[in-house]
C-alpha cells in the first residue's frame, strides 16, 4: 500500500462554488489499492464567504482519513453492488422474500439509483428517492423498498465499502393512506362455507377458521404436526407457490390450540387421506403443496359465489377467528397467543376493525341507558312516537 501522508486538503473555487479536494486510498476490484483524488462541493461563495470557512467543512472528512485506524474503503455503484448482494446474500433468504426483493431491485432501486455511487447516496438523495417513489406507489411499498436498500447498505458497510446509512425515521415519508376495511367472514358465513366446500378445501377452510392459521401455514401442514393427545397443531413450515419455506416470524412457530370439533374433522379427513413421502396433509395433482392463489380461485370463490357472499381471500378466515375469539370473551393475551403475534398490541392494531356481536350488545346497553326520554303530549299524557 502506498505510504499515507497527513493531509490538509485544499479548497478551490470554480464558478461561484467552493470545492474541497483530497486524496483517498481505494480498494480496486482486483484487491489492489489505488490512491485517487476526491472532490465535493462545500457550498457557494455567497453562503460561505471565505476559504477559511469552507476549509472547516472539509476538516471532518480529512480527520477520518488522517486518523490512526483509517483503512482503505471500497467504492462501487448501487447497481453493481445490488448484483453482488442479490447473488451472495439475497439468495439465502426464503423464496417469498427473494421474489419481493428482486421486484424492488428491478423496478425501483436499479432503475433510479443504479448509477449512483454508494457513498453518494446521502440523506438528501435518499429523500429525493422517497419523494419520487411516493408519486407512484403506496407508503407501504416505499417502506418495503427502503427496507431492501437499507439491508444492502448494511451489508456493504460490513464488507468495507464506503456507504451512507439509510435511516428511515429521519426521512419524510408519505402520509398514511385511508385503508379499505379488511373483509372478513362472520361466524355464520364461515360455517356455511365449510359445510358447502368439497375436500380437501373443506378441511383447509376448517383449519383456517378454527385456528387462525395463514393459508401458507395450512398448505404446509404435515400429518406429524397434528397432536391429538394434546389437541394442538405444530406450525413448523409454510408453503409458497408449491415450495416449502420457513414461517413468517419466530412468533409464528408457536403451536396453536386444536378445537374438539376440528379434531373430529381432521380424524375423519385422515380416513381417506393418501399418504405421501413427506406426510403433507394437502397435495395438488402435481404432488406439491397447494399455492394460496389456487386455493382461493378453485376452492373458495366458487363456494362464495354459490352462497352469494362477497368474494374475499383466505386471510378472511384468520380475521374471522380473531373476531370470534374476541366475541366469546377471550382476553388480549389469549388472542395474541392463538394468533401467534409477538405483542398483544399487534393483535389489537391488526384487528381493531373487528366489531363482534358482544361489542354491539354492550354498546346497545349503554345506548339504552343514555337514550333521552321521549317528550310527552300535554293533553293526552302519551309519549310521542
Amino acid at each position: 500500500m502506498a505510504r499515507r501522508r497527513h493531509q490538509t486538503g485544499r479548497v478551490t473555487v470554480r464558478g461561484k462554488k467552493f470545492f474541497g479536494r483530497w486524496r483517498e486510498d481505494v480498494i480496486q476490484a482486483d484487491g489492489t489499492i489505488k490512491r485517487v483524488e476526491r472532490a465535493m462541493v462545500l457550498g457557494t461563495i455567497a453562503e460561505l464567504k471565505t476559504k477559511r470557512i469552507a476549509q472547516r467543512l472539509l476538516d471532518p472528512i480529512l480527520a477520518k482519513i488522517n486518523s490512526f485506524d483509517y483503512r482503505p474503503s471500497k467504492f462501487t455503484s448501487v447497481g453493481k453492488f445490488a448484483d453482488l448482494w442479490e447473488a451472495q446474500v439475497l439468495t439465502h433468504q426464503k423464496p417469498s422474500s427473494v421474489k419481493a426483493a428482486q421486484s424492488h431491485l428491478r423496478t425501483h432501486i436499479r432503475k433510479h439509483l443504479g448509477k449512483v455511487l454508494l457513498h453518494e447516496l446521502t440523506p438528501q438523495l435518499q429523500q429525493n428517492f422517497v419523494t419520487l417513489l411516493s408519486q407512484s406507489v403506496s407508503r407501504k411499498t416505499v417502506l418495503n423498498v427502503l427496507g431492501v436498500l437499507s439491508s444492502m447498505m448494511r451489508t456493504a458497510k460490513s464488507w468495507g465499502y464506503c456507504t451512507q446509512a439509510i435511516t428511515t425515521r429521519e426521512l419524510a415519508m408519505p402520509a398514511d393512506e385511508i385503508r379499505k376495511q379488511t373483509r372478513f367472514f362472520n361466524g355464520d358465513e364461515a360455517r356455511k362455507i365449510i359445510m358447502l366446500a368439497a375436500e380437501p378445501y373443506r378441511t383447509m377452510f376448517a383449519i383456517a377458521g378454527m385456528t387462525g392459521l395463514r393459508v401458507g401455514e395450512v398448505a404446509g401442514l404435515q400429518k406429524a404436526d397434528l397432536d391429538f393427545d394434546r389437541r394442538v397443531i405444530e406450525v413448523r413450515r409454510s408453503a409458497w407457490y408449491g415450495r416449502v419455506q420457513t414461517v413468517k416470524s419466530k412468533a409464528s412457530r408457536a403451536p396453536v390450540a386444536m378445537a374438539e370439533a376440528l379434531a373430529t374433522m381432521l380424524k375423519e379427513y385422515l380416513t381417506t387421506w393418501q399418504p405421501n413421502p413427506e406426510g403433507f396433509l394437502f397435495l395438488n395433482r402435481n404432488g406439491r403443496p397447494y399455492a394460496a392463489n389456487k386455493v382461493v380461485e378453485y376452492g373458495l370463490w366458487p363456494v362464495l359465489d354459490k352462497l352469494k357472499i362477497e368474494r374475499a381471500g383466505m386471510h378472511a378466515f384468520r380475521h374471522c377467528h380473531a373476531s370470534l375469539l374476541m366475541d366469546v370473551g377471550a382476553n388480549p393475551t389469549v388472542t395474541k397467543e392463538q394468533m401467534r403475534h409477538s405483542d398483544a398490541r399487534i393483535t389489537l392494531e391488526a384487528y381493531a376493525h373487528i366489531i363482534g356481536d358482544s361489542q354491539r350488545d354492550a354498546v346497545d346497553k349503554v345506548g339504552e341507558i343514555l337514550r333521552p326520554l321521549a317528550p310527552k303530549l300535554e293533553k293526552s299524557g302519551e309519549y310521542i312516537q
